[in-house]
């Protein structure tokens, strides 16, 4: 179980990854090694699965965001189809939902060109895929990535 001081410690990570554990010790009242030591646990214990950077798709070509509703022949609990949508490099999230579709799909392309390419020729190759639905974002008001975990953390 983690404690109020894992929370703001995982709480400053996920604001900023790269915050030096000096920086971390000094917010929680510990020397920066039981700040490492606690680090290693989470990291362990597979709360902190890795360490990210935060790119700007737009800047970098990627602007457009469509979700895909896919409808598969699976069986129910198979995930053979879904490893198959992870596998294409534009997914970003693949999501097993209940309701009429089996997946929801994020995919960011560069047009709606590209993503009708993806469709077609990534999507369209999947044998066990029947029908698919797409909504393309026009505007995004938040997109986050980090979890609330309760915690105030000081701004400088």
């Amino acid at each position: 179980m983690i404690d109020s001081i894992d929370r703001t410690i995982l709480t400053m990570l996920q604001t900023n990854a790269r915050v030096a554990n000096s920086e971390i010790a000094k917010e929680v009242g510990m020397a920066p090694s039981a700040v490492l030591e606690r680090l290693r646990k989470l990291e362990a214990q597979g709360i902190i699965k890795g360490y990210t950077v935060n790119l700007d798709s737009r800047q970098l070509d990627y602007g457009l965001v469509a979700f895909v509703f896919v409808r598969t022949e699976d069986s129910i609990g198979e995930v053979k189809t879904a490893k198959l949508l992870a596998n294409i490099p534009e997914v970003q999230e693949v999501h097993h939902v209940a309701g009429e579709d089996c997946f929801l799909v994020k995919v960011r392309s560069k047009d709606t060109n590209h993503l009708s390419e993806i469709l077609r020729e990534r999507f369209g190759k999947i044998k066990t895929l029947r029908s698919t639905r797409t909504t393309i974002v026009l505007d995004t008001v938040k997109e986050i990535s980090t979890l609330f975990l309760d915690i105030k953390v000081k701004e400088k």
